[in-house]
């Protein structure tokens, strides 16, 4: 049986396919390079760079030996979708790290056992492109330590490996977590030794460390992956864009938020002109605070009567990335606490409790309604 190989004239630095042929082609060379991992194309990058003529010899069609596609790790082949189409993508999660650059309070970025250095290659093309942000999100708090976040357009955010978190099992979640801590291990690795990061950032990098008395039972990382957006309810009422831009009055508010409608990027693809784009970012600040409706923490009457749902509220995606903050949550845990007391005292559903009675509470807590 005859196999399909993929033949590939190499000149310099460009590495071009010829054709997908059999053995019936002939072509002459120097020197012929078989395989088509990294280490291949390296080799007959030099053959040619020496002036002898030189044939790369593919067993598939992706020259590299990086992801499917033939594409670097973690970039989608697949198309960005539709303007205006929902699907099943979300923000991307990161851990939030505590660090330190006191030289008693530093544990060094260790290697990962499962270290893949390929896995950045995107990042030190982007160091190479001239961009020198990489501490900009090292936020300072006390005792030189830092609450570090994603920042750039290559960081912590471990883009679109989370799309099956929202309803992954128990068992599922732990290995995503897993591969969203191996992801941001070897990231810290990889900029602190890395010969391809600018030196003056590698070696600020070095200095760096995880928090020696944070987490201290944990390996000092955190014990929790931020994860910004998950499945949400579909409720009584739901929050939109035109919620939050006031253009439209939420009902029996039990709470106010006023944060931008925020998201990280929710993929990474490669556009129409061959070049790698991150998407779904955005940062839209409300014109001022809004009222967050009672409707959006409680599920419709047919669905169920004795629940009630201060964080994965009954909201639309970017009306969520204004929501999503731990005020907001604790703003709307109280007013859903006491809506829970008056369901249980005047034994009704959580529908049915009166706003006017719930209201009254609130505001005797100082909760600020309008």
């Amino acid at each position: 049986m005859r196999k399909t190989v993929y033949i590939y004239g190499v000149l310099l630095m460009i590495a071009l396919q010829l054709s997908g042929c059999t053995s019936d082609y002939v072509y002459k060379a120097d020197v012929i390079v078989y395989g088509g991992t990294s280490a291949a194309v390296i080799a007959a990058v030099e053959v040619a760079r020496s002036g002898k003529k030189v044939i790369l010899v593919s067993p598939d069609k992706h020259l590299g030996g990086l992801s499917s596609g033939g594409l670097l790790p973690f970039i989608s082949d697949e198309p960005p979708g539709e303007k205006g189409s929902g699907d099943y993508k979300i923000q991307a999660y990161c851990f939030r790290l505590c660090m330190s650059n006191h030289p008693d309070n530093r544990i060094p970025f260790e290697k990962p056992r499962n270290y893949h250095p390929e896995n950045y290659e995107l990042l030190a093309r982007v160091f190479q492109s001239g961009w020198d942000e990489w501490f900009d999100k090292f936020d300072m708090i006390p005792n030189r330590k830092t609450d570090t976040n994603n920042h750039g357009p290559f960081s912590s955010d471990f883009i679109g490996m989370n799309y099956d978190y929202p309803e992954a099992s128990y068992e599922r979640r732990k290995e995503i977590i897993e591969e969203h801590k191996n992801y941001q291990k070897g990231l810290l690795f990889f900029v602190s030794n890395d010969e391809r990061v600018p030196e003056k950032i590698r070696m600020q990098m070095q200095n760096w460390g995880l928090a020696r008395d944070e987490f201290e039972d944990n390996g000092h990382w955190p014990y929790q992956l931020y994860v910004r957006e998950s499945r949400r309810m579909i409720g009584e009422y739901v929050m939109t864009e035109n919620d939050v831009m006031g253009k439209r009055h939420a009902p029996n508010p039990v709470g106010m938020a006023s944060y931008t409608m925020d998201s990280h990027h929710v993929q990474r693809y490669v556009t129409e002109n061959g070049y790698v784009q991150n998407e779904g970012d955005i940062g839209v600040h409300p014109p001022k605070p809004y009222q967050i409706p009672y409707g959006s923490i409680i599920p419709n009457t047919e669905e169920c009567t004795n629940l009630l749902v201060p964080v994965c509220v009954s909201s639309s995606h970017i009306a969520f990335g204004s929501i999503r903050m731990e005020p907001v949550f604790m703003i709307l845990g109280q007013s859903a606490g006491a809506a829970s007391v008056i369901a249980v005292e005047e034994n009704t559903s959580v529908q049915e409790v009166s706003y006017e009675q719930l209201k009254k509470i609130l505001i005797s807590k100082g909760q600020i309604l309008e």
